[in-house]
C-alpha cells in the first residue's frame, strides 16, 4: 500500500504508511513533530505506528542540524538480530523444551544480568571510552559489564523458529540495557533544562532538542553512538551463547556457519543523505531498508515473523516497520485476557504461560499480516518464520 498524506495542517506534511485512524492522542504527537521548524522534508509514520513518548512509535524524523533524544527513546539501539541455521525441524523434534530451559540458564533476562563476565565481554573496544560517557553513568560500568549478553524485559525474547521450508532459523530481540536507558535519561533531563532556560515554547515538554555545534548536542551524540553499538553487540554476544546452545543438542556440539546473519537497531539515529541533503535521521521503531538492506519484522509471541529486504523507498526515508506494534497497553492487555487465552493463542509454541507474561499475549499486538500488506512498496519478503520455542524477557 502507498503512504497516504494525512490531513493535519503542519509545516512539515506526515506520511502515513498505517491503514488506519490515528486516535485523537497519537494526531497531537504527529502534529507536535511535524511542527518543529528543524523537520525536514516530511514526518513518515509506518504501519505499525501506535503511542510513544514525544514521538510516536513507528515514526521516522529526518532534522536539520538537531536532535530530540526522547524522540530516539531510553532503549537506545533496540533491535533484532537472526541467524539461519543449516539445521532443520526434523531434528528439533523432542528436544525443545531441553533448549528452552538451556536458553533461560545461559541468558540472563529481566533484571537480571550475567555473574561470570566473559572474555568477549571484557575484549569490547566499547570500555576504551567509557570515561568519556556522562558524568551520570561513570558509577555503571560493572553493571554494564555484568548486563552485556543479557536480555533485558518487556517485549525483548528469544525465539528458535522455523521457515516455510522447515529450516531452523535463531531470533532475538534487546537493547542497551540499563547503560542505555541511564545515558537517555541524563541527556533528556538536559534536553528539557535547556529548553526551560531558553524559554522555548515547545508543543511537548518530550520534544525538548539539542542543537547541532553546541557541546550538549556533541554529548549526546558520542554516548548515542556508543550505546548503540553497546546494543548491537549485546544481540552478538547472546546470539554466539544461543547457537552454541542449539549446536549442543543438534550437533553434538560441533560449532556451524550460518547460512544468513542479521542485525539491525530499530530505536535509534544516524547520519544519512536523502533527497540530496545530510541529515540526523531518528527511527523510533522502524528498521532501515536501503535496497538490499536486510531486516526482521517480528509478529507477537505465537504469530509469524518475517525476515526482509528493503526496497529503499525514499518516501519512507527507506525504512519499514519494526514489528506488529501494539494494539493495546500492557494494563489493558491484563484486564483483557485471560491465562486460558494465553495457553490457546501461544498453542505450539514451547514458552511460559504464566501471568508473567500475560501482557506479551498475541491479541495484544496488531495483525502482523496486515502490517505487511501496507508496506509492500518498503520491503520484499524474504523467508517466512513460526517459533517454536520462545523466551520472553
Amino acid at each position: 500500500m502507498p503512504y497516504e498524506q494525512l490531513e493535519l495542517s503542519t509545516p512539515k506534511p506526515v506520511l502515513s504508511w498505517a491503514n488506519h485512524d490515528l486516535a485523537s492522542q497519537e494526531t497531537k504527537m504527529a502534529k507536535n513533530v511535524a511542527s518543529l521548524p528543524f523537520v525536514f522534508k516530511h514526518v513518515a509514520l509506518m504501519p505499525d505506528v501506535h503511542l510513544g513518548k514525544g514521538a510516536l512509535v513507528g515514526s521516522v524524523v529526518a532534522t536539520k542540524d538537531a536532535v530530540i533524544p526522547a524522540a530516539v527513546g531510553v532503549d537506545i539501539g533496540c533491535g533484532m538480530a537472526a541467524i539461519k541455521t543449516p539445521f532443520v525441524a526434523e531434528q528439533l523434534e523432542g528436544k525443545l523444551k531441553r533448549i528452552r530451559l538451556d536458553i533461560e540458564a545461559a541468558i540472563p533476562v529481566g533484571f537480571n544480568q550475567n555473574q561470570e563476565i566473559e572474555k568477549p565481554v571484557v575484549n569490547w573496544q566499547g570500555w576504551r571510552n567509557f570515561q568519556e560517557l556522562h558524568p551520570g553513568v561513570q558509577h555503571l560500568e560493572g553493571k554494564a559489564m555484568k548486563q552485556l549478553g543479557s536480555l533485558g524485559g518487556g517485549n525483548h525474547f528469544i525465539e528458535v523458529c522455523l521457515d516455510t521450508e522447515n529450516q531452523v532459523w535463531l531470533m532475538l530481540h534487546s537493547g542497551s540495557r540499563h547503560i542505555g536507558n541511564m545515558l537517555a535519561q541524563c541527556h533528556i533531563s538536559t534536553a528539557k533544562e535547556l529548553a526551560k532556560l531558553a524559554d522555548n515554547k515547545l508543543p511537548d515538554p518530550d520534544l525538548a532538542y539539542f542543537v547541532a555545534g553546541t557541546p550538549e548536542f556533541a554529548a549526546y551524540w558520542r554516548d548515542l553512538q556508543w550505546a548503540q553499538n553497546y546494543a548491537r553487540y549485546n544481540r552478538d554476544v547472546m546470539m554466539a551463547r544461543f547457537k552454541a546452545i542449539v549446536e549442543k543438542h543438534l550437533a553434538g556440539g560441533k560449532p556451524t556457519k550460518p547460512l544468513l546473519s542479521v542485525n539491525c537497531h530499530h530505536n535509534y539515529a544516524e547520519k544519512e543523505v536523502h533527497f540530496g541533503e545530510e541529515v540526523y535521521l531518528t527511527r523510533k521503531g522502524a528498521v532501515r531498508a536501503r535496497e538490499e538492506d536486510y531486516g526482521i519484522i517480528p509478529g507477537s509471541m505465537g504469530a509469524k515473523s518475517f525476515i526482509v529486504k528493503g526496497k529503499g523507498n525514499h518516501d519512507s526515508y527507506c525504512s519499514c516497520s519494526h514489528g506488529a506494534g501494539r494494539l493495546m497497553s500492557r494494563n489493558k492487555a491484563k484486564k483483557r485476557f485471560s491465562l486460558d487465552d494465553l495457553v490457546q493463542q501461544t498453542k505450539g509454541v514451547e514458552c511460559r504461560k504464566d501471568q508473567g507474561v500475560l501482557d506479551e499475549i498475541p491479541g495484544a499486538y496488531k495483525p502482523i499480516d496486515e502490517v505487511m500488506n501496507n508496506q509492500s512498496d518498503l520491503v520484499e519478503v524474504v523467508a517466512t518464520l513460526k517459533q517454536v520455542v520462545c523466551v520472553k524477557g
